[in-house]
């Protein structure tokens, strides 16, 4: 009995204990860390709003996009960052392009300057990605979201997959997508006594469905469209959740929207093993599957486990591969066909260069890849669509120890931003009409465009560039 009351100190000691080192470790998380990274960059001239305990501007940042969503957009502006990244652009405008803002304890620092965001691009095991909320990891994971060896073992398995050589063979089911579409459109106006209005966007997103899931997974498109309506609910679910998205355990609380998220994720896991195992027991039993993205991804990670005599990709890893590659492709397709047929409406003359180029190429012949290549208007129209309403209006890095940047020594624990939007429209790069839809400025390609800086990334830029902007460029010029 005697040591009883010993036992009870030491429990109460290190009860007392780990209080004060979480209290300590909350204490630097909340205000001494953040505080000490805004002091340091203040020292390096950049400015920003002060640190505000655990919020930071996330409220200023919530109110303004709504605020910004409540008013229709211009029609005759090509301007998307005011609406895209309203505070951004208010941070930028009131402290300069060298500047910061709060996302809760996290300094977001703005990066505009072309030769900082190639330094950055390139040295990817410094400027890695930042860590993603657990509700956005439903929605998918996949080595875009991955650093270090791990992403580079992910990317060179994934890479045959989107290799220009593979893609080849998936030209007849762009066409066949498109001619289903166009089948549609005609089938309205003959119905009509004239003219007709059609809200595209509906017609557009299948189609997008409709190449992802007939490239992606062949004889299995019709899963493949299942999965792909999942993800879009999973999608519209997941913003409604922004606000919430930094609380810690919050994903953990047994809230409607959370139970459906969940029940989601478990269905898409679900399909995607099922087809996934279909295919790895063909593959085993030596028979082609390399006529579909998938077949190749999984021959390419079935011949990187045997090569190495150890693992590929667990199956796990997989499904968030293919989950990606539908997320991704899914919404960077339809948005950009959307985006470019809003430009050509508006600008019939380029419509009709278009036109002619096309029927020039190809005549009355079904498109093909050899003579795609050809088409220089339209890549031209597909290259300025981009560059004023890019896939991903932003992208971000993240620092885990200290770097440098050009002439500034960033602290660890700041999150780099490109505000690509902004880049894309910044007269410094494009001149005076850099807001003005003008294809031309690309008709002696991207270098000359850019004057040889990194100031064109609707796909990213330097070893991290999107794998899928070939398969994306594909299936565009042919829709």
């Amino acid at each position: 009995m005697e040591g009883l009351p010993l036992l009870s100190t030491m429990s109460t000691v290190i009860g007392v204990g780990l209080l004060i080192w979480w209290l300590w470790s909350a204490l630097k998380w909340v205000w001494l860390k953040p505080k000490s990274i805004e002091r340091r960059l203040r020292q390096q001239g950049i400015k920003g709003n002060s640190y505000r305990p655990l919020v930071g501007d996330i409220r200023d940042m919530i109110k303004m996009i709504k605020q910004v969503k409540s008013k229709p957009m211009d029609p005759h502006s090509n301007e998307i960052a005011p609406r895209v990244l309203p505070y951004v652009v208010h941070t930028i405008a009131k402290y300069g392009k060298s500047s910061f803002m709060w996302l809760g304890p996290t300094p977001r620092l703005f990066i505009l300057d072309p030769d900082k965001i190639k330094e950055m691009t390139n040295k990817v095991y410094e400027f890695q990605k930042p860590d993603t909320s657990p509700l956005f990891k439903l929605l998918a994971s996949g080595f875009a979201n991955y650093d270090g060896d791990k992403w580079a073992k992910h990317r060179k398995i994934v890479s045959p997959a989107f290799n220009v050589e593979k893609l080849k063979v998936l030209v007849p089911i762009f066409v066949e997508c498109c001619d289903d579409m166009v089948s549609k459109w005609e089938n309205v106006l003959a119905s009509s006594d004239g003219p007709c209005e059609m809200d595209v966007w509906p017609s557009i997103t299948n189609v997008s469905s409709d190449v992802l899931a007939r490239a992606g997974f062949g004889s299995s498109f019709e899963e493949g469209k299942r999965v792909f309506q999942l993800q879009r609910e999973m999608l519209q679910l997941t913003m409604t959740l922004f606000k919430f998205a930094f609380l810690p355990g919050y994903r953990f609380l047994p809230t409607r929207t959370n139970r459906r998220m969940k029940a989601i994720d478990k269905e898409i896991r679900g399909s995607l093993m099922n087809i996934i195992n279909r295919r790895l027991k063909l593959i085993k039993a030596g028979e082609a599957t390399n006529n579909d993205l998938l077949g190749i991804l999984l021959e390419s990670n079935y011949k990187e486990s045997e090569k190495n005599n150890g693992p590929g990709m667990s199956l796990r890893e997989v499904v968030e591969e293919v989950k990606l590659f539908y997320l991704a492709g899914q919404e960077a397709n339809a948005e950009l066909l959307v985006w470019t047929m809003l430009l050509l409406s508006k600008h019939p003359d380029w419509q009709e260069k278009a036109r002619e180029e096309v029927f020039k190429v190809f005549g009355n012949e079904k498109p093909d890849y050899d003579k795609i290549g050809q088409l220089k208007i339209v890549s031209m129209i597909l290259q300025e669509s981009l560059r004023l309403y890019p896939p991903v209006v932003m992208f971000a890095r993240f620092l885990r120890k200290d770097a440098k940047l050009g002439d500034l020594i960033i602290p660890a624990g700041v999150e780099l931003v490109v505000p690509i939007s902004m880049l894309h429209q910044e007269k410094e790069f494009w001149g005076d009409d850099a807001k003005e839809f003008k294809p031309e400025r690309f008709a002696e390609g991207v270098s000359k465009a850019t004057n040889g800086k990194v100031s064109y990334m609707p796909f990213g830029w330097g070893p991290r560039l999107c794998i899928g902007q070939n398969f994306g460029f594909l299936s565009t010029g042919h829709i």
